[in-house]
């Protein structure tokens, strides 16, 4: 007996709750405050659920879901007034997110880091240490694989230069 085709509701709340890290890495390394991660993951969850009917399988799924989070996020840094539009209809950051933590100061330097290099050398950061390939990295950005590694290493240095003195 098959089993009955998983239902756009069902995948989306599969998709979000199995790459929530993955979303809260894109939301912190794109966004300093609080209320704009807020908002950020919100609009991250909308386009998400609003693209879900083009994913025809032809990648992965992480794949597909950071390509929809790295590109809201570039959108979201070029439009201010889209940013104050939209922004009640789904769920809050702050409640998946839990507001437990403790804050740790290296890690939020780090993401500070990534935020002021390029997005898409920040982008790229983002994918290398979530442990993509450079084969899966290629895939999401839309370039080569040996752009990856020329891109990668650049990346690095930069992210190096200005980490100097932070930490150990």
């Amino acid at each position: 007996m098959e089993e009955p085709e998983e239902t756009l509701e069902k995948r989306y709340g599969r998709w979000v709750e199995d790459h929530r890290g993955l979303l809260f890495r894109v939301v912190h390394a794109s966004e300093r405050s609080p209320d704009e991660k807020s908002d950020l993951f919100q609009e991250i969850l909308f386009q998400l659920w609003k693209s879900m009917p083009s994913f025809e399988g032809k990648c992965k799924e992480t794949t597909w879901i950071y390509r929809v989070a790295l590109n809201t996020a570039r959108a979201w840094r070029r439009s201010e007034k889209r940013r104050r539009e939209r922004h009640d209809a789904i769920v809050s950051f702050t409640s998946l997110h839990g507001s437990g933590a403790e804050p740790n100061p290296l890690l939020e330097q780090l993401y500070e880091g990534i935020r002021n290099l390029p997005k898409a050398d920040g982008s790229l950061l983002l994918l290398h240490l979530d442990g993509l390939s450079y084969q899966e990295m290629a895939d999401v950005l839309g370039v080569s694989e040996g752009c990856i590694g020329v891109r990668l290493t650049r990346a690095r240095k930069q992210l190096a230069e200005t980490m100097k003195g932070v930490g150990e």
